[in-house]
């Protein structure tokens, strides 16, 4: 009676209040993190279904199948053939594992990390291991091994902007990149769900229940664009395999509004399996994250000061080779120089004595100080990118001032810098921000919560000048003799551009390498009207010794990227004859939705545009291009009577690469191509939605027609963009390239 006296009344309200926290079950409601997508709303970062494997080894051991269980998911979850013997001696102490007493199997054991979190093909395959071991037995009986649905962090596009987006582990937490600057804005708020429960975990009737729902993370879209970060990571690939740099860097911007449209690095890594690659060497974002001496590219601020001031004559004649300053002397990049030559020439051959001249005798060193300053290189650009390094602006004595005219000694700056004093003459004289977030999406609405607009810094120099200095860099192209930009001259295009060779000081040494180099390439087009501006460094590339070598590195890729972009933004040639400028002239594409396919036909051909009709249906459901969009008269305009995950991929044979790619683009569907010219085979590829074409130029013998284009789709007639000499196509993905 004490006892039962003592439990129910002195002890009650305690015992009570324990009882009470027992019955209640908290359940932190997950939110979902938000998707980061580029400018034209394609996914780059998105929550996705993702499996982690669990093994019951008391099931494995009571049908003896525990080796069995280790080899065939050693097979399926290798990394390599090197991790596999590694891997068979964990999964076999995980499928034999006792309990901490060692009296019984353990019930439950979940493989990790090489189970954890892993896709669904490798989970498929895992599910075909169980079939298989079921087979064998003879038996439908649980073969030990779970299958768990959980949520991981998906890149659809693998190594695409790798560094600008980082990653999530696999715990869920932010470590790198966009994923981590920009956290707070993605992961959402958790909710939470309180109820009471019996001792069997059953809801207890008239429980009281709080609950709060999760707040899932906002959407972020992006400056950059999907296809141009394609164009240069695919350029920079090819850099990567001829000349073997330490690492290579591209930005591409829009001039007029710094936002940044593509931005890469080598080596790169795949977020995806962030934990095969080195953090010390492959998580590096050399856009923001490293520092160099430019060379020759600094050069355009000695020069937009001296045209500023009015000091630069380029008529006036130099005697080139060598100039002493103070106790130095100062050579050309040819020791002898080239006799008695003009300013002008002085800067299509990158003559560092004209430059001395320019920037010591005539600008002056405050002066340069201040246009230095003027151009930002002494502060961040404040990007909104985690990580970014101040340039080091620190000249002292008359040779510091002298050497830093050209780009070397005391100034040591950064790609994000170079690139936004480049975009300050091609834009007319005004310093931008540079930004790659565009906006914050509401994730249920996909309304604009905010939205980040174009800043102007200052201006640096007067348009004036800014349209005089854009006239002498197009020389450094177009001068087919001596400019030294030469290799990315243009038929199509007006390039201004200025190159860079800047001698390197190893670590260890206190003296610059005679022999390693970095080489840099900036430049912008069309000179009339900046669409894009691009900024290429290659860290010691090997040159074999001869810096002559250095304009054959990063100029073609130049070339390359800007060819591709300005022909996908649709920007008309500069040079072309105004009779073909007609011809090719920019529209804007009309609203086709809720119209009838016999309507928007009629539309489409009033005003001289091709229209494809996909589905059966009574109105447009889908169009692509958007309606607004300017596009050139020979583009194609892509409508559905009905949603496009409904339908399956249309016949692709016949059509070249790029109708090919916008049908993919406008089906959602991941597509790869190689080879070049027009589609010959099409075949289903991976999982889900996936498509692989096979280019074959007209007239290929292995073609699947007789010498002639192949069989187009119904209704449909190849475009001339792809002609049997057109550019190879290698590789290309459609997650990539859709526009």
């Amino acid at each position: 009676m004490v006892k039962v006296y003592w439990i129910q009344v002195v002890e009650a309200s305690w015992l009570l209040e324990k009882a009470e926290k027992r019955w209640e079950t908290d359940k932190v409601l997950a939110p979902v993190r938000g998707s980061i997508l580029d400018r034209n709303d394609k996914v780059l970062a998105v929550e996705a279904t993702a499996y982690t494997i669990a093994l019951n080894p008391k099931v494995i051991d009571a049908l003896h199948i525990a080796e069995d269980v280790t080899q065939g998911l050693a097979d399926i979850l290798k990394d390599s053939e090197a991790s596999r013997a590694e891997l068979v001696d964990k999964i076999r102490k995980l499928a034999t594992k006792r309990n901490l007493d060692g009296t019984d199997f353990a019930a439950n054991v979940e493989v990790r990390n090489e189970g954890w979190k892993i896709e669904k093909e490798k989970a498929d395959q895992v599910r075909a291991l169980i079939t298989n071991l079921q087979t064998k037995l003879g038996t439908k009986k649980s073969m030990g091994i779970s299958i768990l649905e959980d949520e991981r962090r998906y890149y659809p596009g693998e190594s695409l902007a790798s560094h600008i987006l980082g990653y999530t582990n696999k715990e869920g937490e932010a470590a790198l990149g966009l994923e981590l600057k920009l956290n707070d804005t993605l992961k959402g708020v958790p909710g939470m769900l309180s109820y009471e429960k019996d001792g069997k975990g059953v809801e207890l009737p008239d429980a009281k229940v709080n609950f709060k729902p999760a707040e899932d993370g906002n959407n972020v879209r992006l400056t950059i664009d999907k296809n141009i970060q394609f164009y240069l990571e695919s350029a920079l690939a090819k850099v990567n395999d001829k000349w073997h740099p330490k690492s290579l860097t591209a930005i591409a911007v829009d001039p007029k509004t710094m936002e940044i449209l593509g931005m890469a690095n080598t080596p790169s890594f795949n977020p995806n399996t962030y934990w095969n690659y080195d953090p010390q060497k492959d998580f590096r974002n050399g856009a923001v994250a490293s520092r160099y001496e430019p060379g020759s590219t600094f050069k355009l601020v000695t020069l937009a000061g001296a045209v500023e001031e009015g000091l630069f004559n380029p008529t006036e004649t130099y005697q080139s080779g060598s100039i002493k300053v103070s106790d130095r002397i100062l050579h050309d990049h040819n020791l002898v120089g080239w006799g008695k030559i003009t300013f002008l020439e002085g800067l299509k051959r990158s003559s560092n004595v004209a430059f001395v001249k320019l920037g010591i005798e005539k600008l002056t060193q405050n002066k340069l100080r201040d246009y230095i300053n003027k151009f930002g290189f002494d502060q961040k650009t404040n990007i909104d990118m985690p990580g970014e390094v101040k340039g080091l602006i620190d000249m002292k004595y008359p040779s510091e001032y002298a050497t830093a005219t050209y780009g070397q000694g005391k100034v040591v700056v950064t790609a994000i810098q170079q690139t936004a004093a480049y975009a300050a003459i091609a834009n007319g004289g005004k310093l931008m921000w540079p930004h790659i977030v565009k906006d914050i999406l509401d994730p249920k609405t996909g309304k604009v919560i905010t939205a980040y607009e174009p800043q102007v810094i200052r201006q640096v120099v007067s348009p004036q000048t800014a349209a005089t200095v854009s006239g002498y860099l197009e020389q450094v192209v177009s001068d087919q003799e001596v400019g030294t930009g030469k290799l990315a001259y243009m038929e199509d295009y007006r390039i201004a551009a200025k190159t860079g060779t800047a001698n390197i000081v190893l670590p260890g040494e206190k003296t610059y390498s005679p022999d390693t180099w970095v080489i840099s390439f900036i430049g912008y087009a069309p000179v009339e009207d900046p669409r894009i501006l691009i900024t290429l460094i290659a860290d010691q590339p090997d040159l074999g010794g001869n810096y002559h070598l250095g304009g054959q590195v990063l100029a073609p890729a130049f070339k390359e990227i800007v060819g591709e972009s300005l022909q996908y933004m649709g920007v008309a040639s500069s040079k072309k004859p105004k009779t073909i400028t007609k011809v090719a002239n920019r529209l804007n594409v009309p609203n086709m939705m809720d119209a009838t396919s016999t309507s928007a036909k009629d539309t489409a051909k009033d005003i001289g545009l091709s229209l494809e009709v996909f589905g059966k249906g009574e109105k447009v459901v889908d169009q692509f291009p958007k309606a607004g969009t300017q596009i050139l008269s020979t583009q194609h305009i892509y409508v559905a009577m009905q949603p496009v995950e409904e339908m399956p991929l249309p016949n692709l044979v016949g059509r070249s690469l790029r109708d090919a790619v916008e049908t993919c683009s406008f089906f959602k569907i991941d597509c790869q191509t190689s080879g070049e010219g027009y589609v010959s085979e099409q075949s289903a590829a991976g999982e889900g939605r996936g498509v692989t074409l096979q280019l074959r130029p007209l007239g290929d013998n292995s073609d699947t027609s007789s010498g002639s284009n192949p069989a187009a789709t119904p209704g449909t007639t190849p475009t001339p963009s792809a002609t049997p000499n057109s550019k190879t196509e290698t590789q290309r993905t459609t997650a990539n390239k859709q526009r």
